[in-house]
């Protein structure tokens, strides 16, 4: 359930910027995995792949940074550090 959450939020944030920036489609996203996300790259990606399905994101290419810091300040999050788009 907490996957599905944090999915829904994600893609509401990539919907947005596109949009923002009158995107056809979203090309590239790169995401942050906090240490304890409880997310590792492959789970990430395959949560994404389906929540993307149908979207503007579907079929873009993931750049997943994880991080290995437990006492960095955003250790707990998933942070989306940027998109591709084109227009």
């Amino acid at each position: 359930m907490h996957e599905a959450s944090l999915m829904r939020s994600l893609m509401r944030k990539i919907d947005s910027l596109a949009a923002a920036e009158g995107a056809e489609r979203v090309t590239t996203v790169h995401v942050w995995l906090g240490a304890l996300s409880h997310m590792s790259a492959g789970h990430f990606q395959e949560h994404f792949e389906q929540a993307s399905k149908t979207t503007i994101a579907d079929g873009a290419s993931l750049e997943i940074e994880e991080s290995t810091d437990i006492d960095d300040p955003n250790a707990q999050h998933l942070l989306l550090r940027s998109i591709e788009v084109e227009t």
